[in-house]
């Protein structure tokens, strides 16, 4: 993916810095919409921007990762040093407020980015929320976030928005083809992704579509009584893309039921669609995933719809 901006995040971008210009934004910041929009790209982007104001090399800097007044706050690796941590723990919120109380290096701003700021634990709020209160000149913090309402409403109350939204099918699809992808399979993905060109050409690039296609075979099989719920959930929990399954599965059944007429099997996809969705929220917890999956895949084969529950119209 090039550096330049998509459309949808030049928008954002523009908006943001003009605001800046006119001396409206304020310290604090939300930006927010759906994870792979390009949210973290237009901070940066915006940073490099504020940060230029005051120092002409900050762009190299910022490149370098080396520019003393930009701040990034994210998940960090566990003990183990195996997988991210699944939270923002305070330690890190008190690290970074006590950078923003001293003075910028080059004498201007500083930039805070907490990315993703839905994973904030709560102590760790309530010690940004201090942040927050005692705003000093010249200290921007911004909060990235998928799913704000996770955070609370003391810290979203505190903050302006900037708030990311799906790009119109055409301009989507006009930059999938700007990326190399072909039409067709362009559309499919846009499809799968509702609407969403971000992780449509992600799905694209690291095979998301092939395992979509996988998953609506797997719950066709399972429909048809060939397959067994167990050795199937297994089999999905056996990886890292236990998520990003249940994500499809749930999409599937949920696209089946679209094409439908007979209410009670509506209701029936539509529940399975809710249990997916919850299985998948589930593999954050200490679960056994694996029988969690195979209770949903028994369900899946054991409803009535008769004629339905293939899942995998278009994905053959």
């Amino acid at each position: 993916m090039s550096d330049s901006l998509a459309p949808w995040q030049q928008r954002a971008y523009e908006h943001a810095a003009a605001t800046l210009a006119e001396g409206r934004l304020g310290h604090a910041l939300l930006i927010c919409g759906p994870a792979q929009l390009g949210k973290r790209k237009v901070a940066e982007r915006l940073a490099a921007h504020l940060l230029s104001a005051h120092e002409p090399r900050a762009a190299h800097l910022l490149e370098a990762g080396t520019h003393p007044d930009f701040h990034v706050v994210t998940r960090q690796l566990n003990k183990e040093g195996t997988k991210l941590r699944s939270e923002i723990v305070i330690e890190q919120i008190r690290e970074l407020s006590e950078k923003l109380s001293l003075t910028p290096q080059y004498g201007g701003a500083q930039v805070a980015i907490v990315d993703p700021a839905d994973a904030i634990n709560h102590a760790a709020c309530n010690a940004l929320l201090k942040t927050l209160e005692e705003p000093q000149p010249g200290r921007y913090l911004w909060l990235l976030a998928s799913n704000p309402s996770r955070l609370p409403a003391t810290i979203r109350s505190r903050c302006q928005r900037l708030e990311f939204r799906l790009p119109p099918r055409d301009e989507a699809l006009a930059w999938l083809r700007a990326q190399g992808h072909a039409d067709k399979v362009a559309l499919e993905a846009l499809d799968a992704a509702r609407g969403h060109p971000g992780l449509a050409d992600a799905w694209l690039r690291d095979g998301g579509m092939a395992l979509r296609r996988d998953v609506a075979g797997d719950l066709a099989k399972l429909a048809r009584g060939e397959a067994a719920p167990i050795e199937t959930a297994q089999r999905w929990v056996a990886d890292d893309d236990a998520a990003l399954r249940l994500r499809h599965a749930a999409d599937l059944a949920l696209a089946e039921a679209a094409g439908l007429t007979d209410p009670a099997r509506i209701r029936k996809l539509a529940a399975w669609f809710d249990a997916a969705n919850r299985t998948r929220d589930l593999l954050r917890t200490t679960v056994r995933a694996d029988l969690a999956v195979a209770e949903l895949l028994l369900a899946w084969r054991g409803r009535d719809a008769q004629g339905a529950g293939t899942g995998s119209r278009g994905y053959r």
